[in-house]
């Protein structure tokens, strides 16, 4: 997975920001992880099947980063504990 640069959009990730929920979690690209390993740990912090997990593990591999989950932050908090778990390196921040 390779560093570059990325605009964050409810439309480039598939999700839509709601009101109530202006926050989201932030992967960033790293040389260290397998593409399987980061798509299963999306999978596992999010529970998106495994279409959009390759997707999101894609476009950060494009692009150096990626929004995977928008949502209250609490539950942001938890998805971006979960990524950790494997040392993916994760933002939580507002939308």
């Amino acid at each position: 997975m390779k560093t570059a640069a990325l605009e964050t959009t409810g439309q480039e990730t598939g999700v839509e920001t709601e009101l109530g929920n202006p926050w989201q979690v932030v992967l960033f690209n790293d040389e260290v992880h397998t593409f399987e390993e980061v798509i299963l740990q999306i999978q596992k912090a999010t529970g998106y099947p495994l279409e959009r997990a390759v997707e999101i593990t894609f476009r950060v591999h494009r692009n150096g980063k990626a929004v995977v989950y928008i949502g209250p932050k609490d539950d942001c908090a938890k998805v971006a504990a979960i990524l950790k778990q494997i040392r993916l390196l994760t933002q939580v921040e507002k939308t």
